[in-house]
């Protein structure tokens, strides 16, 4: 139990959240992602010398695969993660993303006066916290439109048999290769921007709430006041009692 859950007396029980394909998806995601941002600003401007005839070609040549097998991993994990929000548990699924009732949209316009210090803890959540979950919604669709753009950069320079061919059409949708270089490039520098704000507002979170925030992308647990896992519905069958 955290030393703010015990100086209040509170009677804390564990509760699983975070089911392993959401964890591992997650570190999957954040590991490809900064694999693909420093061998994608390496790609855009290669500044390494290297002596010999064929060289930097080499090295080059090395980044694009470490690049190209990055995108692999990257893809296939935000495609996991996606299907999970329809096959997951009850803090995976979709509907945590979407303020569908009244309780949601409360706890969204709660949790927006929590972060402009109009109140001095979020409201209590078991998942991601309402207004977090719908800045998800613009994440993934980042995700995506990395995804995309990268599978039609790719498509251009892939062999003239590649399946992988077929993605070319998305140059001409998107405006022509340097457009989609543009907003491939741009994407990235949003994405890394929220990962800063992610690792901050979890951080906070997790000083504020003392229910094992941080700890539970590795662990999958959380701890929550007994009286917040009743009104959840986790208790008596969900939740593990620590005291």
């Amino acid at each position: 139990m955290s030393a703010r859950a015990e100086d209040a007396g509170l009677d804390m029980v564990r509760v699983y959240v975070w089911e392993w394909p959401v964890r591992v998806t997650h570190w999957v995601i954040f590991l490809s992602l900064m694999m693909l941002s420093v061998t994608g600003l390496y790609l855009g401007r290669p500044f390494l010398v290297v002596a010999g005839p064929a060289g930097d070609h080499f090295v080059t040549g090395w980044i694009k695969t470490l690049h190209a097998y990055s995108a692999i991993f990257f893809t296939l994990a935000v495609l996991s993660r996606l299907a999970w929000m329809l096959l997951g548990n009850r803090w995976s699924t979709w509907r945590q993303f979407v303020p569908l009732t009244r309780e949601q949209r409360s706890d969204t316009w709660e949790t927006f006066r929590f972060y402009v210090f109009l109140r001095p803890r979020p409201p209590g959540v078991a998942g991601h916290n309402p207004l977090a979950a719908m800045a998800y919604i613009a994440v993934y669709g980042l995700l995506l439109v990395q995804i995309f753009t990268g599978l039609g950069l790719y498509a251009r320079s892939a062999h003239v048999d590649s399946p992988m061919r077929m993605f070319a059409v998305l140059v001409p949708l998107l405006g022509g290769l340097q457009v989609m270089r543009w907003i491939h490039h741009v994407v990235m520098w949003l994405l890394l921007g929220f990962v800063v704000h992610h690792v901050y507002s979890g951080w906070l979170i997790a000083q504020v709430e003392r229910t094992g925030t941080m700890e539970s992308i590795f662990t999958g647990y959380k701890f929550l006041p007994r009286s917040l896992a009743r009104s959840l519905g986790l208790l008596p069958e969900g939740g593990e009692e620590r005291r």
